[in-house]
């Protein structure tokens, strides 16, 4: 499934941080956005360790999940649409 996972922290070394390790994860769209085609599992996971990464008291992080079929119905200005999952990732 796609999964955006975007967020908004104040905290430069935070959010640098947190950035650096989603790269790991997905394709940077904007600044505070990426796309990440991960199973269920791979999400929860995910969602661990960045819930450790932030101050839930400051930061606000959010994951949307995208269901395959909504894919042919994106609409973009200024970038490509999104791909179909990697077949493998290298990290």
């Amino acid at each position: 499934m796609l999964l955006l996972v975007v967020y908004d922290i104040a905290d430069n070394k935070r959010r640098t941080r947190l950035a650096s390790f989603l790269e790991g994860y997905g394709h940077r769209v904007q600044e505070s956005v990426f796309e990440c085609f991960l199973s269920l599992s791979e999400v929860k996971k995910l969602f661990e360790q960045v819930k450790r990464r932030v101050k839930a008291t400051e930061d606000n992080v959010r994951f949307y999940w995208i269901p395959s079929d909504a894919l042919p119905k994106t609409l973009t200005i200024g970038s490509p649409l999104p791909g179909a999952p990697p077949s493998a990732y290298i990290i």
